[in-house]
């Protein structure tokens, strides 16, 4: 159900990214992969109304596991999920100026270090009571950003159940098939 949340999850969104390929077959340290077609511009220029699709969608596997398992037996296949939101939501306030409450402003200086090579570092240059409004605020886009996933499976809980059983019966499914399976449509051969 975990990689069937992330992608009923960005589908469900105006802003989400089309879904390329979903997979339960491991990879690397991964039980499953979502792939999305998110062309270079995207990437290069993420809007505020897209960055926080992108939180939902990577905390759709987590509310997937939630809504289908019981508290106690979800998995730690979210813990990269988990990683990259707070890390996306953390940019978003100390990068990006994106946060209604500290507005346009960046916090923490990059600095270069030579240490065994360059790393990039970060110099932090704001007070203890900035640390936790930023706290504050990264702590609010993961939760409403964990809210809106839950909403959006239990309103599309059918879609949920119909992409998790085609992939335990077939481990893959490419973007024809799932948008097939989206709009109710028979399910086009691999």
């Amino acid at each position: 159900y975990h990689e069937a949340g992330h992608a009923v999850v960005s589908r469900a969104q105006p802003e989400g990214e089309p879904v390329r390929k979903i997979t339960i077959i491991p990879r690397g340290m991964a039980a499953g992969l979502t792939w999305y077609l998110a062309d270079d511009e995207d990437q290069r220029l993420a809007t505020k109304s897209k960055l926080k699709a992108r939180l939902v969608a990577m905390l759709g596997g987590r509310a997937a596991e939630e809504i289908k398992f019981d508290k106690e037996d979800i998995t730690t296949g979210a813990s990269n999920d988990l990683e990259q939101v707070t890390s996306v939501a953390r940019r978003m306030v100390t990068r990006w100026g994106m946060s209604d409450k500290l507005g346009p402003m960046a916090f923490g200086k990059k600095e270069e270090l030579v240490f065994l090579g360059r790393e990039i570092g970060e110099q932090r240059d704001f007070s203890e009571s900035v640390a936790e409004e930023i706290d504050s605020e990264v702590r609010k886009l993961v939760s409403d950003a964990h809210k809106l996933a839950t909403k959006l499976l239990k309103k599309h809980i059918n879609k949920l159940d119909e992409v998790a059983n085609y992939l335990l019966d077939n481990e893959t499914l490419e973007l024809e098939q799932f948008e097939a399976l989206w709009n109710d449509q028979p399910i086009p051969p691999t």
